[in-house]
C-alpha cells in the first residue's frame, strides 16, 4: 500500500524536516498550477517519470518552466539510449502515485526496491525553497532544498544534481 499524506508527513516530522502545505483544487499539468505560484512561495517544479531502454528508471525534477531535451537527457543522467515517460501503471507500481501527482515526496514508497534514479536539476536546486505535491496533486508542499535532500537520502536514495535543464547548462552549473 502506497504511503498516505499522513504517512509522508510523519516521515517528514522524524526527520526534523519543516514542511508547509497548502491546499487547493487538484492540479494536473504544469500550466495549470501558474495561478499556484502568486500564493506559494519559492521555486515551483515539474517531474519526468522516465525510463530508459534496459528498463532503467529515473525521476528528473526541475523548475516548472526549465527547458528539457529529451532526446539528449539520457547523455546526462546516464541513461542507455533515449528515454521514453514511464506509464501509469508502471507509476503507480514503483512510485505509488498517479499522473498529475509525480513529485520527489514519492520516493517514500521506493524505499525497498530502490528502483527510481531520482536527478535534481542543478538550476532548481539553487532555490531555498521548492514545492511539491505531497503524493496528490490537491495540495503543495513546500522544502527547503537542502532537505529535499535530507528526504531522499532518508529513504535510500542518492539524489544526483545535475544540469538536465538548458538553463542549468547555460549558467555553468
Amino acid at each position: 500500500m502506497p504511503a498516505s499524506r499522513d504517512d509522508l508527513m510523519g516521515f517528514l516530522r522524524d526527520l526534523d524536516i519543516d514542511v508547509t502545505t497548502v491546499d487547493h483544487e487538484p492540479v494536473f499539468t504544469v500550466a495549470e498550477s501558474g495561478g499556484l505560484h502568486e500564493r506559494i512561495a519559492g521555486g515551483h517544479t515539474k517531474n519526468l517519470f522516465v525510463k530508459d531502454k534496459k528498463g532503467r528508471l529515473f525521476l528528473i525534477v526541475a523548475l516548472h518552466d526549465a527547458r528539457i531535451d529529451l532526446k539528449k537527457i539520457h547523455q546526462i543522467i546516464g541513461a542507455q539510449g533515449r528515454v521514453s515517460f514511464g506509464n501509469a501503471d508502471l507509476l503507480m507500481e514503483v512510485l505509488g502515485v498517479e499522473p498529475g501527482s509525480v513529485t520527489p515526496f514519492s520516493l517514500i514508497n521506493d524505499r525497498e526496491m530502490l528502483r527510481v534514479t531520482p536527478v535534481f536539476d542543478a538550476a532548481m536546486m539553487q532555490h531555498n525553497v521548492l514545492n511539491f505535491h505531497p503524493l496528490k496533486n490537491d495540495a503543495t508542499t513546500s522544502v527547503r532544498a537542502d532537505d529535499l535532500m535530507k528526504f531522499a537520502g532518508a529513504c535510500g536514495h542518492s539524489a544526483r544534481i545535475l544540469a538536465v535543464s538548458e538553463e542549468a547548462a547555460a549558467a555553468g552549473l
